[in-house]
């Protein structure tokens, strides 16, 4: 094979002229990350027991998902949490190599064939299953120096008007809002008053559920009324209810001697946060919501920063009087300086190659023929790496500067 070449210099020129045009027409497109993918596959089930303690969460929750998932193809372990807020979370591994795709769809089905044995406020609720398909490249924290703009707000605002912004950027897995706090109703009940209206949570809870409905109420004229009727009107309920006064308006129970129990006589209602089990600070200031950034596996980090960066400052221009954004942690910084810094020493081996090569044989036509093989060798193998669906990260540019060195 040797021979092959010596004897057709011309054609040897041309197989590395391709190599190189290869490799460098691939380059801008490979994924570059700070750490090479080694991590298994992990697809993770959430799901919300309202009210129910951490026993209750695993009897009636997280044991039979995990029954249902247990046995799907490719599942290596399972961990799982249940906490005393209500939150289930399932973690499963699968080997490497399986198809993160594939096995989020295989849970999905398992899931699904579970859902006839979960309670009520799960299915009410819904339970998510999500693929953990890359790693935090970045956190940005939004915060507020106006007052009005608690983190309630914030975290609202966050989830409407940013997040599904972030998810469309480019290599953008998803992204996750930490010190979440949505808007709910709050119904503070004092068991003092329960007990002298002689009412259980119960009942506070079952007069909700039936006067707290969307229903269709049809409509006046319509078929089959006679033809003389010359208009159809649709009739519209009030249903959902929507704020304090109304819920507090509530009929719990009435009374055998006439009048209501009405939940304003048995609680304080208000406009809150659905959880408060969690805060999050920044630079001292507590008006303020995380969110972390994740991205796809064969995106590049540096890419994926740039353009939430930029969807962040587009955004930010009609930001509410008050309200600021700032990187908490980005991981594009640490890929640019390693890759520089590799780069530079990858220059320093090439001329030293070259130096001692020059220094031992002492003629330029035979030190300029090892030496292109260097840079030919060098960008070929980032052709042969998108083939095989490498990432470029400071580990492979220390190793193509060590083999450098080594040649």
């Amino acid at each position: 094979m040797v021979e092959f070449f010596l004897r057709r210099p011309i054609f040897a020129a041309v197989c590395s002229l391709i190599v190189v045009i290869a490799g460098a027409i691939v380059i801008p497109t490979m994924p570059v990350g700070q750490y090479p993918q080694i991590a298994p596959p992990v697809v993770t089930v959430n799901a919300v027991y309202t009210g129910a303690n951490a026993q209750a969460v695993e009897a009636a929750v997280t044991t039979p998902l995990e029954q249902a998932i247990n046995g799907v193809e490719g599942l290596r372990y399972i961990t799982s949490t249940s906490a005393n807020n209500g939150a289930s979370s399932i973690t499963c591994t699968f080997r490497l190599g399986t198809d993160l795709d594939i096995a989020a769809t295989d849970v999905q089905n398992a899931v699904q064939s579970a859902m006839g044995l979960m309670p009520a406020e799960v299915k009410q609720t819904g339970i998510s299953v999500t693929k953990n398909s890359g790693t935090f490249v970045m956190a940005l924290a939004v915060k507020s120096t106006n007052p009005a703009f608690n983190q309630l707000y914030l975290s609202n605002y966050a989830e409407l008007n940013i997040v599904n912004a972030l998810k469309r950027v480019q290599g953008v897995s998803n992204a996750i809002i930490f010190g979440q706090r949505r808007y709910a109703m709050r119904i503070w009940l004092d068991p003092h008053k329960l007990q002298a209206h002689n009412l259980a949570v119960t009942d506070v809870l079952n007069a909700l559920q039936e006067q707290n409905v969307e229903v269709a109420a049809g409509n006046i004229g319509a078929a089959p009324e006679k033809q003389s009727q010359p208009y159809t009107i649709n009739v519209r309920a009030e249903g959902r209810l929507t704020t304090p006064d109304q819920f507090a308006n509530v009929i719990v129970r009435p009374e055998t001697g006439g009048g209501f129990t009405r939940i304003a006589d048995v609680a304080t209602v208000e406009l809150g946060a659905e959880d408060y089990s969690n805060a999050i600070a920044f630079d001292g200031n507590r008006n303020v919501v995380g969110i972390g950034i994740q991205q796809l596996p064969s995106a590049n980090s540096l890419q994926v920063t740039s353009g939430v960066k930029a969807a962040m400052a587009q955004m930010s221009q009609s930001f509410p009087a008050g309200v600021t954004w700032d990187t908490a942690f980005d991981s594009s910084l640490f890929v640019n300086e390693s890759i520089r810094d590799v780069l530079v020493t990858l220059v320093l081996s090439i001329l030293l190659v070259v130096a001692v090569i020059y220094l031992f044989l002492q003629d330029p036509r035979s030190t300029l023929i090892p030496a292109v093989t260097i840079p030919v060798s060098l960008v070929g193998t980032f052709a042969a790496m998108k083939i095989f669906n490498f990432t470029i990260n400071t580990i492979t540019l220390f190793g193509l500067t060590l083999a450098t060195g080594l040649v």
